[in-house]
């Protein structure tokens, strides 16, 4: 049976972990999401007319990359832009990006990362080095040496993560709504303002009841926190029926917040202070950071000084009146940043 169509009774917790969610079987493709529909099943259960494999003019497809099976939606062909969404979101949050990309001349990739959407759910491995080696894995697997490298929210942490581990495979990075880690980690510990900004990330570190929270009355939450974090253009309907019927899917509540407990728990432990250490390290991609200006999640002056990290064409885009998904609220101008950078850095 799909994977995003399997019914279950209870999101798994945190204690159970992911390994006792569903299958990893081969999914079909399935129609768009219907706003407002009304599921049959009970929490944490979506309902079999729903699927992740929206319809449209990409293919979907599953490949292996570092021991895992990862789902991507691909239009066009030319130079690789792999999208990597951040939460509480999965590959359709790049819908306009794909089809701009893909008429503009690149082989446009959206990516469901580790636990989330269509990929799968394994019991470990959500910590930023191995889910940075995921995304380098799959533009391996997509069987390209270089890729214009795109990441949101957390997918844009590993966007600068990946970059720093594997600089030879990232063409140009753009980097949303993302501080460089290092920054962020010095934000979290001596910044109240940004502490209070990730207080949902706190209450990720409690076992079992953040995952029940996240499901509980059809994904209530995750709509609450979709409005509360745009500006004042706010997300479709459509578009936040999928992400709440998405966190749905058993095991992804559990295994979508895993890097968000890895984040302040290691920050004391060894593999934390190495990983910060090895974050040091300069990257040599060109680098576009973009910022919405009212972002309430990632407050802007976290975010700036970024390039200080950058030992290579750095550019900063603050834009006002934007909140914390600046590619879908305001597509066609970040399009055309992301078009202008990547057209700027081709071989």
């Amino acid at each position: 049976m799909p994977l995003d169509h399997k019914p279950a009774t209870a999101q798994p917790s945190a204690a159970s972990g992911p390994d006792s969610g569903p299958d990893s079987g081969p999914e079909s493709t399935a129609g768009a999401p219907v706003p407002g529909r009304s599921d049959d099943g009970a929490d944490g259960a979506v309902g079999e007319a729903w699927s992740i494999r929206q319809s449209g003019p990409w293919t979907h497809r599953d490949l292996a990359a570092n021991g895992a099976r990862f789902h991507i939606t691909e239009l066009g062909s030319g130079p690789l832009v792999l999208l990597v969404h951040g939460w509480p979101e999965y590959w359709w949050a790049w819908r306009h990006q794909l089809t701009v990309l893909a008429a503009a001349g690149y082989r446009a990739v959206a990516l469901d990362l580790r636990g989330i959407g269509g990929s799968d759910r394994t019991p470990r491995g959500y910590d930023p080095g191995n889910l940075a080696l995921d995304i380098t894995g799959v533009i391996r697997s997509l069987g390209e040496r270089r890729a214009h490298l795109v990441g949101h929210a957390s997918g844009g942490t590993l966007a600068w993560v990946a970059a720093v581990m594997r600089p030879s495979v990232i063409q140009s990075l753009t980097v949303v709504s993302a501080a460089h880690p290092r920054d962020l980690r010095r934000a979290l510990l001596t910044d109240r303002k940004q502490m209070a900004a990730f207080d949902h990330v706190l209450g990720f570190q409690r076992p079992w009841i953040p995952e029940r929270r996240l499901v509980a009355d059809d994904a209530a939450l995750v709509g609450r926190y979709l409005d509360e974090w745009t500006g004042p253009n706010k997300l479709d309907e459509a578009a936040v029926h999928a992400y709440r019927q998405a966190i749905r899917i058993p095991s992804t509540a559990h295994c979508s917040i895993e890097p968000f407990r890895w984040l302040l728990r290691s920050m004391a432990r060894p593999d934390g202070i190495q990983f910060a250490r090895r974050m040091k390290k300069p990257i040599t991609a060109p680098t576009l950071q973009v910022q919405g200006a009212s972002d309430p999640v990632l407050l802007s002056h976290t975010a700036l000084g970024g390039g200080e990290y950058v030992a290579a064409p750095y550019r900063w885009r603050l834009l006002p009146g934007v909140g914390h998904f600046p590619h879908e609220e305001a597509p066609e101008e970040f399009t055309a940043e992301l078009l202008d950078w990547v057209g700027r850095h081709k071989e």
